[in-house]
């Protein structure tokens, strides 16, 4: 458990990605631009043997955006897309309608 003001602390934003690639030499990763409103950054996610980086291009995603970054073969990630995963497979969360990049989640 943790307290609210732990919550609190996360920072979790909407970012619109832009575009999305295999991270070369990797099964598993891809770079994706994340537009969060005000600034755009790279994050690298671990679903390129579920997902196509086409099926990224122009969705709106929940991006946890005040975590550390982490250079992962050579890029560094900028945060982290939130997703669901059922039976081992990510499911991506959308706004149930568009919202400008870098909404805030409460």
């Amino acid at each position: 458990m943790i307290t609210f003001d732990d919550f609190k602390k996360l920072e979790i934003r909407i970012g619109k990605v832009l575009s999305a690639e295999r991270v070369e030499e990797t099964d598993k990763l891809l770079k994706l631009e994340i537009d969060l409103g005000t600034e755009k950054r790279h994050i690298v996610a671990g679903m390129a043997e579920f997902l196509e980086p086409a099926h990224f291009i122009g969705k709106e995603v929940p991006v946890l955006v005040n975590l550390e970054p982490r250079t992962i073969k050579g890029i560094e990630s900028q945060g982290m897309v939130l997703a669901v995963e059922v039976n081992g497979r990510p499911i991506l969360l959308h706004p149930e309608e568009e919202v400008p990049p870098g909404s805030i989640i409460r």
